[in-house]
């Protein structure tokens, strides 16, 4: 379990997180190839072949985001150390991933250790209508799956309406080509990166932390618009390093 694991976290996420904390991502790439590559990509291929209705989900009717979505995706992957060959893309851990147009988010699934969710406008707010989820941080996707922003939120405690309004104007604000970012961090007892749980317990998590835990999972996180569809993919890439700490809940 230790290979999965991150050696420590990114420099700009060692500091406190608040909500909703967005900042403009800059230069940077909304995607990210680390030294747990390979053994999370283990994971995420294991998860896919046998749980792939846990993990994944997609609208009717919103195949072509998702491969709008895998196409940008492609352009980034050689500055990543990926070789894409067109009929075959050769990953950092010298996998072999032939990208399959019928099943765009089960192709992301295998190439990229980010989780990858897509959300698009209807009325006033952004809903979720797909998403490849191997690592859920204490959710699940069925109970998400094409539901609002703030739907999706429950139970966060600290996600009220007033913050609901100001994350809404922040994905309606959301340009191509300028994405924003954020990240979280929350103590764990358990390093496995799939952790899914219903709402209805999931707010229970906190209070059965131990006064010192042993791990810290942060997720660095990603708001990128499409340039045809106008989908907003939220991207997140976990981070699970070995860490004591107190059980103070963070966004």
């Amino acid at each position: 379990m230790t290979e999965i694991l991150q050696d420590r976290l990114p420099p700009e996420m060692e500091q406190p997180a608040r909500l909703p904390g967005m900042a403009p991502l800059g230069d940077a790439p909304w995607l990210r190839v680390d030294e747990a590559y390979g053994a999370q990509m283990r994971h995420r291929q294991a998860l896919l072949a046998t749980r792939r209705d846990d993990v994944l989900w997609l609208e009717e009717g919103a195949a072509e985001s998702a491969r709008e979505v895998l196409a940008e995706v492609r352009g980034l992957l050689p500055d990543l150390g990926f070789r894409d060959e067109g009929d075959r893309i050769v990953c950092p851990d010298g996998r072999v991933v032939v990208p399959d147009g019928n099943d765009p988010l089960g192709t992301l699934g295998l190439l990229v250790q980010e989780d990858i969710c897509l959300l698009q406008k209807r009325g006033d707010e952004h809903v979720l209508i797909g998403a490849v989820l191997c690592f859920p941080a204490s959710w699940t996707l069925a109970e998400k799956a094409g539901k609002p922003l703030i739907g999706i939120h429950r139970p966060v405690a600290e996600y009220d309406d007033d913050l609901a309004k100001r994350v809404q104007r922040l994905f309606d604000g959301v340009r191509v080509g300028r994405p924003m970012w954020r990240f979280n961090r929350v103590a764990y007892v358990d390093p496995e990166l799939h952790q899914p749980r219903l709402e209805a317990v999931a707010h229970r998590r906190i209070e059965t932390l131990p006064p010192v835990t042993p791990y810290i999972r942060s997720e660095r996180q990603c708001v990128v618009r499409m340039p045809v569809s106008g989908v907003v993919v939220f991207s997140i890439h976990t981070y699970v390093v070995a860490a004591g700490g107190d059980k103070s809940p963070e966004a």
